[in-house]
């Protein structure tokens, strides 16, 4: 096993790439997006589109905790 630390990428794509310091930080940026559960079950149904709304969600997540 490395025992290198490596940023754990959630997208590389384009302006909004976004990075995770270590596996237990995104385990918890995933942890706080599964609130989108909660919106399934209001409207009573799964969402088709979950994949891009927690994608959506990560990115503006992390941005506004790298700008603070």
């Amino acid at each position: 096993m490395c025992s290198t630390t490596r940023a754990v990428s959630s997208t590389t794509r384009g302006p909004t790439a976004t990075a995770y310091a270590s596996a237990g930080d995104l385990a918890a940026a995933l942890r706080r997006a599964a609130a989108h559960g909660e919106h399934e079950a209001r409207i009573g149904a799964e969402d088709p589109d979950w994949p891009d709304w927690y994608a959506r969600y990560m990115v503006s997540e992390r941005a506004s905790t790298e700008s603070s």
